[in-house]
């Protein structure tokens, strides 16, 4: 059994290898125009559109894989900040409780959000992609089969034209012809039929992608407006504390007992010069914490918006020394964490290359005219 398991295996190795040749062969023959070559303009026509229509669609799965990954980046930086600021709110400001809500319901919307990307956008078009490679196998095969075909007529047409006609050989050569052209046609007119089918569906999946993305990108903004909103109201009353009278001080402590005419004066001085001291008091700490307080909150709105509309697509590590060599390249050193960028015009990216900012320039100068194109190979994704 395991003989005739081998010997089977060997066959159609031979068998394999000899297509092979023989394909290579004949299309040296047509090139040197010493045999005739199917030509088919319309269905040419159409693999070009169709490798169009898959480098589009892996380009957008690419983009949509980085957006998403964009979000989740943006989510967790709000939330580190959204922590922060319930953490630092003292018990007795104004609010709270709302602001320790707030952090909630931020988180929620994020959330929902990157889940929605996820379930309408992200996971459809993978799954619209999954149909391209069997069709480029079939495409592939098809072509294949073609040259089969070329090849069977040519040697059919060949034993015909011989001096000394074989009847046998070209029975033979007439039956292989035969079966040649109808594989070849039966994977023709499949592919035919096939492939404007599916040039025609990219624009329902387009249309399905970015209208899902525009309805939750609308709902998450709205929803994130309302919460932003809440917060600067929160902020505004937190400010206005400043200027409200304190409540009346503890009564200060006193050595002396003195007569109820005296006990009255002494008590309304100190009092109120108790209540000046702890007024200034108050309104300089609160000054301290609160300016930092808006600062971070005015941070959160502008970190988010900017981020969402930069599209970052991942963050990378530097594993290697890279010098510039061009005004345009970033400088990079072992161990520098780099934004990466789309590019503007996607045409202008290189093979090879991406478009970042330093991480630590970022954050320090929150300025996009430092960013540069490095090598991707001398990083690696965090």
């Amino acid at each position: 059994m395991a003989e005739t398991s081998k010997g089977v295996t060997a066959g159609k190795l031979a068998i394999n290898v000899q297509k092979r040749l023989t394909r290579a062969q004949e299309k040296v023959l047509q090139k040197l125009g010493k045999a005739d070559e199917t030509r088919d303009v319309a269905f040419e026509e159409m693999v070009t559109k169709f490798n169009k229509q898959m480098a589009e669609g892996t380009k957008l799965q690419k983009d949509l894989k980085a957006y998403q990954t964009a979000v989740k980046t943006m989510h967790d930086a709000s939330r580190r900040l959204q922590d922060c600021l319930a953490d630092m709110y003292e018990p007795e400001w104004f609010g709270k409780e709302e602001i320790d809500s707030l952090a909630e319901d931020s988180d929620t919307v994020w959330l929902e959000y990157q889940q929605n990307l996820m379930d309408k956008s992200v996971l459809p078009m993978d799954t619209y992609l999954t149909q391209f490679g069997d069709i480029k196998a079939r495409i592939a095969k098809r072509d294949r089969k073609m040259v089969d075909f070329d090849s069977a007529r040519h040697h059919f047409s060949s034993l015909q034209k011989g001096k000394k006609k074989d009847e046998a050989k070209i029975a033979k050569a007439e039956e292989e012809l035969g079966r040649a052209q109808r594989i070849f046609e039966e994977l023709n007119v499949e592919l035919q039929d096939e492939l404007p089918v599916l040039y025609t569906s990219r624009v329902g999946v387009y249309v399905n992608t970015f209208q899902n993305m525009a309805g939750h990108q609308e709902k998450f903004h709205k929803e994130m407006g309302k919460l932003t909103q809440n917060l600067n109201d929160i902020m505004t009353k937190l400010e206005e504390q400043k200027h409200l009278k304190p409540g009346p001080p503890g009564r200060p402590p006193s050595t002396l007992t003195p007569s109820p005419d005296q006990r009255h004066q002494y008590t309304d001085d100190n009092t109120h010069t108790t209540t000046t001291q702890q007024m200034e008091n108050f309104l300089q700490g609160s000054s301290t914490r609160l300016e930092p307080l808006m600062m971070m909150v005015m941070m959160v709105m502008v970190v988010v918006v900017m981020m969402m509309m930069m599209m970052m697509y991942l963050q990378v590590k530097a594993i290697h020394e890279y010098s510039a060599t061009d005004n345009d390249e970033l400088e990079l050193n072992v161990g520098d964490v780099v934004l990466v960028l789309a590019f503007d015009n996607p045409d202008e990216q290189d093979d090879g290359w991406l478009l970042g900012l330093q991480e630590s320039l970022w954050f320090q100068n929150k300025d996009f005219s430092a960013k540069g194109v490095f090598p991707e190979n001398f990083t690696q994704k965090i």
